[in-house]
């Protein structure tokens, strides 16, 4: 690659001040608490504040959650996902990697129900992305989540087994 004409641009990066540390931590753990609590205290508010079960709508909804319930119940393994997602496909492959098939809703497949499945899903679990990972009938995350139990796994096998089969 040829270097840039003299006098052009190609960022402009913001000088140092001497009153911010360079070595400032990006998610200090007790903001990443207050950030959990305030999300855990909007799930539950956003819950409490859901639509009169009269409507169609919230029929529908209610609908969804139960069929949300039961197949994350009948299955070990349950990963809400959208086919061109780099960070569900890394899912995908960790649990193929590890020999549990996973049963896998492709929401970007299921037409006008696709977002309001997900919007179920963040109201059930207060996670508004994908994938969408439950375990053993609990959730535990996106990718983030997967890569922490596998890592967990990967000191103590039984890890994996109590968490597809409690």
């Amino acid at each position: 690659m040829a270097p840039p004409p003299p006098g052009m641009t190609l960022c402009r990066l913001p000088t140092a001040s001497p009153a911010l540390p360079l070595s400032l931590p990006c998610f200090p753990s007790r903001h990443r608490l207050s950030l959990a609590a305030r999300r855990a205290g909007s799930v539950a508010a956003r819950a409490s504040s859901s639509p009169s079960s009269s409507s169609p709508d919230s029929s529908f909804g209610s609908r969804m959650e139960e069929s949300v319930k039961k197949t994350v119940a009948d299955n070990p393994v349950v990963i809400y996902s959208k086919s061109w997602c780099s960070y569900c496909m890394e899912v995908k492959a960790l649990f193929k990697r590890i020999g549990v098939p996973p049963h896998v809703i492709e929401l970007d497949h299921l037409g006008a129900q696709g977002p309001q499945l997900q919007k179920v899903l963040e109201r059930l679990t207060g996670q508004s992305t994908v994938p969408n990972v439950f375990i053993g009938g609990k959730h535990i995350g996106g990718c983030t989540g997967s890569w922490h139990l596998a890592e967990h796994a990967a000191k103590d096998h039984r890890c994996w087994r109590y968490a597809l089969f409690p």
